[in-house]
């Protein structure tokens, strides 16, 4: 499937954001690897997209392919092994392991991206990880081979991998896990889900953690110290539940949050001396 100017404001978790040229949704792996190839040939940019929730796009939008993975989201199991479409959503791998007592995916359960968006950036919550279940990865790299890579060669740290580092696109992952009485699964995951609901403002379009956690400190609580919490840029501001958050509470564009974050950074390093990163990744502006 191709559309043009495709409103990025549908396919990213923070709700905003303008047309991409060309939006395109490969049905198969091939598709994928024969449009990433070819928009490589022509010199044409192009963008992987998983579920979009650590993206935000500008106000004008992408001048190039975005190339979307909604249809590539197949979970198959080998064993205790779960081989996941770069384009799987955590959530429906982690059900998909509750439902066949499968262990050790529970943190992912309220992550809301996509498989390749998780090994991409080592994607974590609840003291879990991708780094401790990923078994391999198999990638499309720079020269347009597809390489299968064991988890030790994915150099997966904290918010970091070599799929990032080397910009490798995610084709499929097999997840290792442990069996385990799928009840004990369904509790954790239930803590975990009440967790967020309780901490989390999730009734507001964001991109979950805003900044990545700064060595020493915890962003929310710098943000928080420096007064911070619900400071405002039109309909984007810093969430009155959890200060790690930039939420859209609604009708906000880009460059509202884009603002609020820029703010946030300057006004925590002039008070305690400390840059924070985004987690956040920019497309566009």
């Amino acid at each position: 499937m191709i559309r043009l100017n495709e409103p990025m404001s549908r396919h990213t978790t923070f709700e905003v954001g303008g047309p991409a040229d060309v939006f395109v949704v490969p049905q198969s792996t091939q598709e994928l690897i024969a449009c990433v190839g070819g928009c490589r040939k022509l010199q044409v940019p192009y963008f992987v997209l998983g579920k979009g929730s650590d993206l935000l796009v500008s106000d004008e939008g992408y001048r190039g392919v975005m190339i979307a993975l909604d249809d590539l989201c197949d979970i198959a199991q080998d064993g205790n092994v779960l081989v996941c479409d770069a384009g799987a959503a955590l959530v429906d791998v982690a059900e998909r392991a509750c439902e066949l007592g499968l262990a050790g995916f529970e943190f992912a359960c309220g992550i809301p991206g996509s498989v390749g968006g998780a090994c991409f950036m080592n994607a974590g919550a609840y003291d879990g990880c991708m780094a401790d279940v990923l078994e391999s990865v198999d990638v499309l790299d720079a020269d347009g081979a597809v390489r299968t890579l064991a988890v030790d060669e994915l150099d997966l740290g904290y918010r970091r991998s070599r799929v990032r580092t080397e910009g490798l696109v995610v084709l499929r992952a097999r997840i290792a896990l442990s069996p385990q009485d799928a009840a004990q699964i369904r509790a954790k995951m239930d803590d975990f889900t009440r967790r967020r609901e309780e901490k989390q403002p999730l009734e507001y379009g964001s991109a979950g953690s805003t900044f990545k956690r700064p060595e020493g400190y915890f962003a929310g609580k710098l943000i928080m110290d420096s007064g911070l919490k619900g400071y405002r840029v039109g309909n984007a501001c810093v969430s009155t539940k959890h200060a790690g958050f930039v939420v859209n509470l609604g009708g906000a564009t880009a460059a509202d949050v884009r603002a609020v974050i820029t703010h946030v950074q300057d006004e925590v390093e002039r008070q305690f001396g400390v840059r924070l990163e985004p987690e956040v990744r920019f497309l566009g502006f």
